[in-house]
């Protein structure tokens, strides 16, 4: 089978690497396609199974990593296990497609470490830890413990975004959103990368 590209997009929660992905996945001429991860915390509402994630029991996804399923895994909270499984990655490789990951700072590093040469792993930076718990706020969507819990773990995470091979700083988004797309069309080889832009 031909093994693809690999570009790994991790960063803190609230720095928008999921909206720089979701920018690139929209841009057909970069042949690009998502891996999905698994993981064992419950389903939220409007969450497929397969789409958002593939969902799994704690059970499952022990066994999954005892029989070396996973590409790379962690323990993100307390039971609460995410990981990338091999089968994902081959599949859409065996589709000739490049594998874009939205993925937490030590699943990106792992994935790195394993395919050197086929990834490219970019960091995306914020403007501050402050901005991050503004825009993590603004969510909605978690309690003021579960956002502090996050903003600790930002501070750690931000340390690590030597380790890439690339920083990109979103202060501001469309400059982000272009200078991803130009990083990623060069990598993969797409067309004429400098004429198009990021709208």
């Amino acid at each position: 089978m031909k093994e693809g590209k690999l570009i790994v997009f991790s960063a803190p929660s609230g720095s928008g690497k999921t909206t720089i992905v979701r920018h690139l996945l929209s841009k057909p001429e970069l042949n690009l396609a998502f891996s999905v991860s698994a993981t064992s915390r419950p389903r939220r509402p409007r969450e497929k199974n397969g789409e958002h994630y593939y969902f799994m029991t704690i059970s499952q996804f022990k066994q999954h990593i005892r029989n070396g399923d996973f590409l790379e895994w962690e323990e993100v909270y307390r039971d609460n296990f995410y990981g990338t499984l091999k089968s994902e990655v081959e599949r859409l490789w065996g589709e000739g497609k490049n594998v874009i990951f939205d993925i937490d700072v030590a699943g990106g590093l792992r994935i790195k470490k394993k395919y050197p040469k086929q990834t490219l792993a970019v960091f995306v930076k914020p403007p501050s830890v402050d901005e991050l718990k503004i825009r993590l706020k603004k969510r909605s969507t978690e309690s003021e413990d579960k956002i502090n819990m996050r903003i600790a773990k930002a501070s750690v995470e931000l340390a690590t975004a030597p380790q890439f091979d690339r920083i990109i700083k979103n202060y501001d988004l469309d400059t982000a959103l272009e200078e991803a797309y130009q990083l990623v069309a060069k990598y993969v080889g797409a067309p004429n990368p400098d004429k198009d832009t990021a709208s």
